[in-house]
């Protein structure tokens, strides 16, 4: 089972444990106009526990985000996954901080972080820290992050196909999140996100 956490405006903290055989799915979503301070730590404790986490935000203002993620691989023969993307425009401020920690003995560990972000404004900030921490040999891990633009080739081919503007980079942010969203297992549910995602997207732009 996924949980689908919509985070509020304050902190959110959390420690989760994964015995052996188990796995732990997770998405996080921040939508405009939330202020927040996520914590996540996240131990796999028995062989063959898996953890993936999924996280979306979206901020067009003046909001501060913070999120931080630990994941910490105990034992040999676990997994874990973690995808974040991000839309910052305005004034907003995003602080990314994530850590993969592989134990000794975490032989045949595969880990793996990513954190992805759009700027949409000169006046957005994001700064993303993804590190790992190795102390196996044995192991598959990686981690990358990127910060970037909307693509403007992208939005003219599209406008040369009569599609306006607004649509245009509706598109594209809703295309840039949505890798996150496909892990939204329930039909209805992800729709409902995805609907939700798209007009507050849409005043963002239209404010810009």
């Amino acid at each position: 089972m996924t949980e689908v956490i919509i985070v509020s405006e304050g902190q959110l903290s959390r420690t989760i444990e994964v015995q052996s055989g188990q796995r732990t799915d997770m998405v996080l979503l921040v939508f405009p106009g939330v202020s927040c301070d996520v914590k996540l730590d996240v131990h796999l404790l028995g062989e063959g526990a898996e953890a993936n986490l999924y996280g979306a935000y979206v901020c067009g203002g003046n909001e501060r985000v913070r999120m931080a993620v630990d994941m910490f691989h105990k034992v040999p023969h676990c997994n874990s996954r973690q995808l974040f993307k991000g839309i910052a425009g305005g004034d907003s401020r995003v602080d990314f901080y994530g850590k993969i920690i592989v134990a000794p003995d975490a032989q045949r560990t595969e880990a793996y972080q990513e954190n992805h972000n759009l700027l949409l404004s000169d006046g957005a900030k994001v700064d993303t820290k993804p590190q790992l921490e190795i102390y196996a040999d044995d192991v598959k891990c990686s981690h990358g992050a990127t910060i970037g633009r909307l693509n403007e080739e992208e939005q003219f081919y599209m406008r040369s196909r009569g599609i306006s503007l607004e649509d245009a980079k509706v598109l594209q942010m809703i295309s840039f999140i949505s890798p996150v969203l496909e892990n939204i297992p329930e039909d209805a549910r992800r729709e409902e996100i995805a609907a939700k995602l798209e007009s507050a997207i849409r005043e963002i732009v239209r404010a810009d």
